[in-house]
């Protein structure tokens, strides 16, 4: 029972490792996988489970970035120091609508959206919307190529496109770097962008669980989320480097496709299975 568990325990932290930083919504993903390997424990913990098992990513960021971000490094300059302090308030103004609106409506989220034919239907929507902006902006020029120019409007705007990942197939990154490169980012700034805002915004919605449901855990359902967390974090530090290589040289149509393809996949099975 415990070998098989820490098993499934290990798959779920590759998915999560791997979907949390690509535009192909890791929660829908989680959701899909659930279907199929289910983790012996109750609701309450595999409600927490899905959200906590996101730290371990979120510190895949931390350390891959962890200089970009410390604003009290000895070896920054004065102005260095500066210009990271501004890229934090820049990530707290992108935070605020999704926090706001993620404490607000977090359970009625849970009790209505948490299904297969939202994430079918969003992973879809959004696949298509990859490929039409990406080809319409074949031909621009990014005007945002550094967080410098990136202005605490535009900030707040790529904030408000976080807000649709609270809709569980959309996906997080996907979201804010879909509107990253609407609103003029480049590739590079609009993904890493993505990466900073997921550090508060996961902090935060993995302390909502643990305050909703404790941790009044077993052993085994403890060792399980650790296990988890674990694999994630390793998994994330090469997905990250793998996309952040990817996107030199490639536009993201390829994640529109596989978005598309799956959506379609996920909407048969579960209406053939039914």
């Amino acid at each position: 029972m415990l070998v098989i568990e820490l098993l499934k325990a290990v798959f779920l932290g590759v998915v999560e490792g791997i979907t949390e930083w690509l535009p192909i919504s890791s929660t829908g993903h989680m959701i899909l996988v659930d279907e199929f390997i289910q983790l012996n424990a109750s609701d309450a913990f595999k409600e927490m489970f899905l959200v906590v098992i996101q730290l371990g990513a979120i510190l895949a960021v931390v350390l891959l970035y962890f200089h970009k971000l410390n604003p009290f490094s000895s070896i920054k300059t004065r102005r260095e120091k500066r210009e990271t302090r501004r890229i934090w308030y820049k990530v707290i103004v992108g935070v605020i609508p999704a926090a706001v609106l993620g404490f607000l409506f977090d359970d009625w989220l849970n009790e209505h959206l948490y299904n297969y034919w939202t994430v079918a239907i969003m992973l879809i929507v959004y696949g298509a919307l990859f490929i039409v902006i990406e080809n319409r902006n074949r031909s621009r020029r990014s005007r945002i190529n550094s967080f410098n120019e990136l202005s605490y409007k535009t900030a707040f705007l790529i904030g408000m496109f976080q807000v649709l990942s609270l809709i569980p197939g959309t996906s997080r990154s996907g979201a804010t770097i879909l509107g990253g490169i609407i609103l003029g980012s480049s590739r590079k700034i609009a993904a890493e962008y993505s990466f900073f805002l997921s550090i508060p915004v996961m902090f935060g919605a993995s302390a909502l669980k643990l305050a909703k449901f404790g941790s009044d855990f077993s052993s085994l359902e403890i060792g399980v989320l650790l296990t988890g967390m674990v694999v994630a974090f390793v998994v994330s530090v090469i997905a990250i480097r793998m996309l952040m290589g990817y996107i030199k040289r490639h536009d993201f149509k390829a994640f529109g496709w596989y978005r598309i393809v799956l959506g379609i996949l996920v909407t048969a099975y579960f209406i053939l299975s039914r």
